[in-house]
């Protein structure tokens, strides 16, 4: 476990040169998925450089976070068609190095970070500020070609500035995972000074920007982690409490820690049986609100407590592009840091997946093209 400052970087074997083809001056070094289902179905290699479109930018690639969502699209389990191959990567930072012909709000050599639900900008959803939900939004490494490359190609719209004192690999820990929780936590939600705020798992992406973020707005936060090194960085980020969620009754740690009164809000990412338990830690009138199903799709649900509680449940999709601004400004300032488990060169992406699936990984994995 380390910050941004004290990540490790692996390091991994190069591609036997005979291997190699010429490295060609109009191609650039990927990571494509080949096939769906079995692990690791992946070629590390050259691809034609992409070429942008007259809305779009090309965008050098100094780094990319990996996410749960990538797992789903090396599995093939997600309820869109991908077409294969497909070079994966949501999570990107770089520097613009391309224009396309309409492009005029940006400029070759701007830092950028690139929102992963690319918006069509046109929308109802859209011209109300709810890019999240549009109804033309495309996931990027998934639906399109992503960041595990040296170049991408995005919507000009889909990029916003990076400050100068947020570090690519910090951006490509946030944009995602961080962006996420501040969606979830400031508007799809919303915490008062005082409230109870249980986050689930503190050593996830979005666990560990949560419980800053709900810290940072005046809550009282409990988390969760089932090793002593999960519970040791929950502690860190600031979190007030932690309970031991490897203990089948952590939901009666919970409430004993609230005086049996229950928390007021629930930042859940998990799904399955986690979402089923989060319900016996709620004070009455209290939110749960989900953004993932990592453990599971569908869970059966009690509604009496619904009713006699009056208990809501909501969903929370992505980020809006203010969130992603406000995740870097909060980072920018030092109110929001990215936990960093390794840094890992292109060749490695499999490596990276290995360890996400063996549940290895202490805050984030990142990239470096």
């Amino acid at each position: 476990m380390c910050s941004s400052d004290l990540a490790r970087e692996a390091t991994f074997p190069r591609l036997n040169h005979r291997r190699r083809t010429r490295f060609n001056s109009h191609d650039m070094k990927a990571v494509q998925l080949l096939a769906h289902g079995t692990p690791g179905q992946f070629r590390f290699g050259e691809v034609p450089d992409p070429k942008p479109a007259a809305d779009e930018v090309i965008v050098r690639v100094r780094a990319c976070g990996v996410n749960h969502l990538d797992l789903w699209f090396e599995q093939g389990d997600l309820p869109m068609p991908v077409a294969l191959p497909r070079i994966g990567g949501c999570e990107v930072a770089g520097e613009i190095i391309a224009l396309g012909a309409d492009v005029d709000q940006w400029r070759v050599g701007d830092r950028v970070a690139v929102q992963s639900n690319l918006f069509c900008g046109t929308c109802e959803f859209c011209l109300r500020g709810e890019d999240s939900i549009c109804l033309n939004g495309k996931l990027l490494g998934v639906q399109c070609d992503g960041g595990f490359a040296e170049k991408v190609k995005v919507p000009a719209r889909c990029v916003v500035a990076l400050p100068e004192a947020v570090s690519f690999e910090t951006s490509a820990a946030l944009t995602l995972a961080g962006s996420t929780a501040m969606h979830m936590l400031t508007d799809r939600t919303e915490v008062r000074a005082g409230d109870w705020v249980l986050v689930i798992g503190a050593s996830s992406g979005v666990g560990s920007a949560a419980v800053q973020i709900a810290k940072q707005l005046g809550g009282r936060v409990i988390t969760t982690g089932s090793s002593a090194a999960k519970r040791e960085l929950g502690f860190k980020l600031g979190a007030d409490y932690v309970v031991d969620s490897s203990k089948a009754d952590w939901p009666a740690e919970v409430r004993k820690i609230t005086d049996k009164r229950g928390v007021d809000l629930v930042v859940e990412h998990v799904g399955g049986v986690v979402l089923q338990s989060v319900f016996h830690c709620l004070a009455r009138g209290g939110t749960v609100v989900t953004c993932g199903a990592t453990g599971g799709r569908e869970v059966p649900v009690q509604l009496w407590p619904f009713f006699v509680k009056q208990h809501r449940l909501i969903g929370s999709y992505g980020r809006n592009r203010g969130d992603l601004n406000a995740t870097l400004e909060w980072a920018a300032d030092g109110r929001l840091k990215p936990v960093i488990h390794q840094l890992i060169p292109l060749p490695g992406v499999s490596n990276a997946f290995e360890q996400l699936r063996a549940r290895q990984v202490l805050g984030k994995l990142v990239v470096k093209p």
